[in-house]
């Protein structure tokens, strides 16, 4: 009998073995998980959901749905929770500045599958688009533009992680009247830069048609209710929209909104497995997320989203304001979250978990933040700076 099919072979660890594993083992394994990952360790620069899981949504767990290919259709296999979708929908489409009708979307799975369909929607009735993308922008926006088959053309960004209007404009002329397809930034992975929708529209715009979507899973909630005036959103000129529901409201799934305007032409020639309904390109999709992004926006309501990005925002703030004070040179984009600073000695970023880029390090001010983990943090750069070890 081979090993991996004998009975007697000991089960060990976490290895999955022939013979059904103890419950109660199993369950003490994941509980130890949860108390390292949501209590016994500090993520600031990681984002911390299985701390913030809604325990009054936990029986949704346990239940299948699967949501139809157009959120907005009713027939016999409707499960009940496309009623919620529409209302989720509603939600962000208002909050990216659409007015009622304007827009319409679904919810995704992740960010990135609502990014391809913000992509597809969006390269409909362009002649021969290509994908322009900053050289800042989070690696998942290229992957999507070669999934669908799409040229690429890298834009060079600014100091301060936007992409460079002027730059696109001299690389839209050399492929003038083919159709632009500009994706802006708000949220950038290093800076949480926020592209200027209606400067990136007008400088693609002199030499062809031109759609842009606009990748707002890192900062469109933040946009959305910051003081600093941004352009951002429909309202300034944007074709459609990803916002991300986990990161910011700490959901314990990842969740991917994508908003479209209706006027746009949908492609022609969708992708295999994927429905067209009007000027809608979505798949099938799981129906958790909807109920979880439902729940967690109504025990908020919108003042209570205002609230806590704007907790949020002040802890950003402080942060800026002490790691100044540490010495360790700090940035960050007005109406952003995120927080970078020079990249400190290991045992800093190992004890925080911090994510590196390059010589810098970065923090974002959502989930687990506050003003008192800010300050052991800033203590622990000024103990680096001056060369005192942990």
């Amino acid at each position: 009998m081979s090993p991996r099919t004998d009975p007697n072979s000991p089960d060990e660890g976490l290895a999955i073995g022939y013979q059904p594993s103890s419950f109660e083992a199993d369950t003490r394994y994941l509980h130890r998980l949860y108390r390292a990952l949501g209590h016994e360790r500090n993520f600031l620069g990681f984002l911390d959901h299985l701390g913030r899981v809604m325990g009054e949504v936990g029986p949704l767990l346990g239940m299948f749905d699967a949501q139809g290919s157009n959120p907005y259709a009713r027939n016999r296999f409707d499960t009940g929770t496309q009623d919620y979708e529409e209302e989720v929908l509603r939600y962000f489409a208002a909050l990216a500045g659409a007015s009622p009708g304007q827009a319409q979307g679904f919810v995704a799975a992740s960010p990135h599958d609502a990014l391809l369909g913000g992509l597809l929607s969006a390269r409909g009735g362009l002649p021969e688009p290509s994908v322009y993308v900053s050289e800042q922008a989070h690696c998942e926006v290229v992957r999507a533009g070669e999934r669908l088959g799409m040229y690429t053309v890298r834009v060079r960004a600014l100091p301060d992680g936007t992409m460079d209007a002027e730059d696109l404009r001299l690389q839209s002329r050399l492929r003038r009247g083919a159709g632009a397809l500009v994706v802006a930034a708000c949220g950038t992975p290093l800076h949480g830069a926020i592209d200027d929708v209606a400067d990136l529209y007008a400088a693609a715009g002199e030499f062809g048609p031109v759609h842009v979507p606009v990748d707002a899973s890192a900062g469109g909630l933040a946009a959305a209710h910051s003081n600093e005036a941004l352009s951002w959103s429909f309202a300034h000129g944007a074709h459609s929209l990803t916002l991300s529901g986990h990161s910011l409201l700490g959901l314990p799934v990842p969740a991917g909104i994508s908003v479209v305007r209706r006027r746009q032409v949908a492609p022609t020639a969708p992708a295999p497995g994927m429905a067209v309904s009007g000027h809608l390109v979505v798949g099938s999709r799981g129906g958790l997320a909807v109920l979880l992004l439902w729940a967690r926006l109504r025990s908020l309501g919108r003042a209570g989203v205002a609230a806590m990005v704007a907790r949020c925002q002040d802890v950003a703030a402080y942060a800026l304001e002490e790691f100044r004070a540490a010495g360790a040179s700090p940035e960050c984009f007005p109406g952003s979250l995120t927080v970078t600073f020079a990249c400190p000695p290991v045992w800093v970023v190992d004890k925080w978990c911090l994510e590196v880029f390059g010589d810098r390090a970065r923090i974002t001010a959502t989930g687990p933040m506050t003003h008192t983990a800010v300050a052991e943090l800033a203590a622990g750069l000024s103990a680096a700076r001056q060369g005192v070890a942990a």
